[in-house]
């Protein structure tokens, strides 16, 4: 999908997304199911976030 964006947005999204560890795609997701939920409208079939990054227990070798 594509998403146009004031540059300066992006930036403050990449920053923040980076101070959360996480992808600036991610924190989109995170932030729109945010607002889905705080309105109402995130659909009941929406699943939990899904983990990103290395599973528990993975060697870093």
């Amino acid at each position: 999908m594509l998403l146009r964006l004031d540059p300066a947005v992006h930036d403050a999204l990449a920053r923040w997304a980076a101070d959360d560890l996480r992808s600036t795609n991610a924190q989109v997701e995170v932030l729109l199911r945010r607002a889905l939920a705080d309105a109402g409208r995130l659909p009941p079939g929406a699943g939990p976030l899904p983990r990103r990054g290395r599973p528990p227990g993975a060697s870093g070798v």
